[in-house]
């Protein structure tokens, strides 16, 4: 695989298309790992391929005692969703999935980490993490219990004026409804009936916990992501998938338990890949430093609190440390088909990132 020189915008842009180029559907992203160490390698950093299968490369700058006084991890993915989108840059945008979300993002890291004048004492991780797009969240739950860092960059689109704070968090459940036969003008209720009323049980739940709460981040939001009716000639049943993103402080041991008692004798409910909100201040010292940069070249700052989920609600709440989102890219391009990235943004969220990562400490 070839490189690029990180140090020219060209090299960037070349960098961030064949990143692009390479497949890493969740679970198979071992060929844009192996790119990643290559690239890392030579751009500076000591890299390698982790035992999940992430790609971490590393930089340090001891200060005069030779010591490390502030750890910084910038945590990006390199998986991404189906769907082939030719990539290809057209009138100053590169399209392709996973352009937007988020090797952009991660592009951008590794291109600015290269570059930054770090601050004495200070030691960079950047993390091309592993099934991030899937539920398991296998590389951030790695590196949750490698590193302890006092800062950390989460890598997806913001936008380059943009500083993401927060993200909903997250509950999957699986009901599944089971009735014997029995003929359709009879009075018994089938399992489609009883799995649709638990259903609309569960809406109206949403609806009276909503009613009042104008923020989506404070909302419950919930999405069928499944739906199947089966027969063996003995018995009907009912099989939904639901995905409900949570705001934050919600009891989800209490909601579990209500889904159960709703669903009765005939439906068996199973909660899984619970992820909590969680939400940045703006006080915190990298937001602070974001919006220092963005104001100094002319912008102005933009705050956000995602409605989906990412690899900040599993590391935050261990790590414990100031955290926010960052990286180039319009997110609600992400899992599109028209999935791009404007090469401009780009190259200005290189900078921001740069100029950030010369200016920390702790």
């Amino acid at each position: 695989m070839n490189s690029f020189p990180l140090n020219t915008d060209e090299g960037a842009i070349g960098f961030l298309q064949r990143l692009v180029e390479i497949p890493s559907l969740s679970g198979a992203e071992t060929a844009v790992a192996h790119f990643l160490i290559q690239q890392m390698n030579q751009s500076g950093f000591a890299a390698q391929v982790d035992a999940a299968g992430n790609a971490v490369g590393e930089r340090c700058c001891p200060d005069d005692n030779g010591q490390i006084t502030q750890e910084i991890v910038l945590l990006g993915h390199m998986d991404t969703v189906p769907g082939d989108i030719p990539v290809r840059q057209e009138d100053g945008k590169l399209y392709g999935r996973g352009s937007v979300d988020a090797k952009g993002p991660l592009a951008s890291f590794i291109v600015a980490a290269s570059r930054a004048n770090l601050p004495t004492g200070t030691r960079l991780i950047v993390v091309g993490a592993v099934e991030e797009e899937a539920a398991t969240s296998k590389g951030a739950r790695h590196v949750a219990n490698q590193f302890r860092p006092n800062l950390c960059l989460i890598g997806e689109p913001s936008g380059w004026d943009g500083i993401t704070l927060g993200y909903k968090g997250r509950l999957l459940i699986d009901a599944c409804f089971a009735q014997p036969m029995s003929h359709t003008a009879g009075s018994e209720s089938g399992a489609a009936e009883l799995g649709l009323n638990w259903y609309n049980q569960v809406l109206a739940f949403i609806n009276q916990f909503n009613a009042g709460k104008s923020r989506l981040f404070d909302q419950l939001l919930p999405s069928v992501r499944e739906l199947h009716t089966s027969s063996d000639g003995l018995e009907n049943r009912l099989a939904i998938k639901l995905g409900i993103r949570l705001p934050p402080n919600f009891n989800v041991r209490d909601f579990a338990q209500w889904l159960r008692d709703q669903a009765g004798e005939a439906g068996t409910i199973h909660t899984y890949a619970h992820e909590p909100a969680i939400q940045s201040k703006r006080t915190n010292p990298l937001a602070q430093a974001f919006n220092r940069a963005i104001r100094q070249t002319g912008g102005v700052p933009s705050y956000k609190l995602k409605t989906g989920t990412s690899d900040m609600n599993v590391v935050g709440p261990i790590w414990r440390c100031p955290i926010v989102a960052y990286g180039p890219g319009d997110s609600s391009l992400d899992h599109t088909p028209n999935e791009h990235i404007e090469l401009t943004e780009y190259l200005q969220a290189i900078g921001m990132l740069e100029q950030v990562l010369s200016s920390l400490r702790v």
